[in-house]
């Protein structure tokens, strides 16, 4: 059984008692998504902790039969999203997030290469810094796409569910996005000189980026 079946229904069961259960599914992945949509760790810690609070909220005025029918990781995935946009919106200083790891099945992250020496660690570092100040580039309904696809690793079709547009829309989104991070880490390694301090040199160059064809 799906995990998130079976959280639904010791929701609908109990909601007191299932709740904890669906903090420590999901906590993390809301903090994650935050931090991706807003670069800053501490307003991702509270966009997520505000997220499960209205989670709670909404939850104990549904009936159980409600709770059943929910698919829970877009759902989840949407009052983030909500909570962040509101939030971004009083945002003057736009830091990025201090690392990306994900990303990596988008193509956008350099192939390992065998060697782990710290040089090599520091590169790979050196690349997800940027390529999260990239995604903050983004306009917010592309970097949403984005993150849900990419980071959080939702369907198409939870994450159309997600961000309540049609599942066409969505994998246009998510091909526009990764080719502008790709474009940006592009002008990235032609400018080399302008990379930041402590860079050991340009970002790889992602020869190899997979993108969600749109549909006609």
């Amino acid at each position: 059984m799906d995990p998130d079946v079976a959280l639904a229904a010791h929701l609908a069961a109990n909601l007191d008692r299932g709740f904890p259960a669906l903090v420590d599914a999901h906590a993390s992945r809301l903090y994650t998504i935050a931090l991706r949509l807003l670069g800053v760790p501490g307003d991702a810690e509270e966009v997520a902790q505000d997220a499960l609070i209205r989670a709670y909220r909404a939850l104990d005025g549904y009936e159980a039969t409600r709770i059943l029918e929910l698919q829970l990781r877009p759902w989840l995935a949407t009052i983030t999203i909500n909570l962040a946009r509101n939030r971004r919106r009083r945002i003057a200083d736009r830091r990025p997030a201090i690392s990306l790891g994900p990303l990596v099945d988008a193509g956008l992250e350099p192939a390992e290469r065998g060697e782990s020496g710290p040089a090599i660690q520091a590169e790979r570092a050196d690349t997800r810094r940027l390529l999260a100040a990239a995604l903050l580039e983004l306009t917010p309904s592309v970097r949403a796409a984005v993150v849900l696809r990419h980071v959080d690793g939702l369907s198409v079709a939870e994450t159309a569910a997600a961000l309540r547009v049609p599942e066409g829309t969505v994998k246009a989104q998510v091909h526009r996005g990764l080719a502008r991070l790709r474009t940006h880490l592009d002008a990235l390694e032609d400018r080399g000189g302008n990379r930041p301090s402590g860079a050991a040199r340009p970002a790889p160059h992602p020869a190899s980026i997979t993108v969600e064809e749109p549909t006609a």
